[in-house]
């Protein structure tokens, strides 16, 4: 295998996807600080309601495309409102926890926000019906979502100086979208399905503007590898009970993309350390790839966010998750 340019992240590193359990943002970022030391992040916290979920949170980074709540949904709106400003508030107690408490910090710093596709197919248009039916919609909403993440990364970037950002995006959405399963307005009809080209063509656009590495994200079966590798991700992050087509992860990889392996379950008792580890040393031989070479390349993570747990509970799988990255590592290294 040729050699590489390093990784945005240390080898033997675990993070998280994004959003824990509870409201209160400092003991979420003091906890994300001291159980994944290696390559924290920015938490989300959607139990304080809208504007801190993920998609109220994600379109407030929206430029000159306000969006408002009607009927528990978020929509294209005339101009902002109180949903927007609330939405703003959230955002700015939470970047003001992280420069407080990663002060000093120097190292990789994960933010997230969901990709250009999950927010068309979850964002209504003022007239009703997802953004997705509509194409110019789309292109706008892409658009505006580059220009508005180029901001939030040099926002995070000037609160943490030391930080070397890597953005996740979220495109939980996505693999509905290329199906043509996003229903309609009514529905008792589908949207059409997108074509490939199209959707790695809106990638490209946000991954380019936002100018750090980013890991794509999708934590549904039949995520769109290749076309995530295609449109540049430095990464995938999957749900690793989910990602059953070992092709597609083994050319990725080859290509030179990493791994982001959601190998703790997110909704349950953890297994212990050990048995994660082995779960992803089994796929990594399953993939014929050397042992060596897993600790710089993959890094482990819940299968998805954490909002449903405990926060007792969340805190033990970032610790599982974290131990079986160490253990991997000492592996690779004996």
């Amino acid at each position: 295998m040729p050699a590489e340019p390093p990784r945005p992240w240390p080898a033997g590193a675990a993070t998280g996807i994004g959003s824990l359990p509870g409201t209160d943002i400092a003991e979420a970022v003091k906890t994300v600080l001291g159980e994944l030391p290696d390559l924290p992040y920015l938490p989300e916290l959607p139990g304080r309601g809208p504007g801190a979920e993920i998609i109220g949170r994600s379109a407030g980074f929206l430029v000159d495309l306000p969006v408002e709540l009607y009927a528990a949904r978020w929509r294209v709106a005339a101009r902002r409102g109180r949903d927007l400003r609330r939405t703003a508030d959230l955002l700015e107690r939470d970047l003001d926890q992280l420069t407080e408490q990663a002060d000093g910090y120097a190292g990789p710093l994960k933010i997230q926000c969901a990709g250009p596709w999950t927010l068309a197919a979850s964002l209504d248009l003022p007239i009703g019906g997802a953004v997705l039916r509509d194409p110019g919609a789309v292109r706008e909403l892409t658009a505006s979502l580059a220009e508005g993440l180029a901001a939030h990364v040099a926002e995070v970037s000037r609160r943490v100086p030391g930080a070397r950002l890597l953005l996740q995006l979220d495109e939980p959405s996505l693999p509905a979208v290329l199906a043509g399963r996003v229903p309609t307005e009514s529905g008792f009809g589908t949207l059409r399905p997108v074509e490939p080209v199209t959707v790695v063509e809106a990638l490209e656009t946000v991954i380019g503007a936002a100018g750090v590495p980013v890991v794509a994200h999708c934590c549904a079966a039949n995520a769109p590898i290749e076309l995530f590798r295609s449109a540049g991700a430095v990464a995938v992050a999957l749900d690793l009970a989910l990602a059953t087509d070992l092709d597609q992860i083994g050319e990725a990889i080859d290509a030179g993309v990493g791994l982001f392996a959601g190998a703790v379950p997110a909704g349950a008792t953890p297994p212990t350390s050990a048995r994660v580890a082995a779960g992803v040393r089994d796929l990594w031989n399953k993939l014929g790839f050397p042992l060596a070479d897993l600790p710089d390349r993959v890094v482990i993570t819940s299968a998805c966010g954490l909002a449903g747990a405990s926060p007792a509970r969340a805190r033990e799988i970032m610790k599982v998750s974290r131990e079986a990255a160490e253990r991997l590592l000492d592996e690779a290294r004996s």
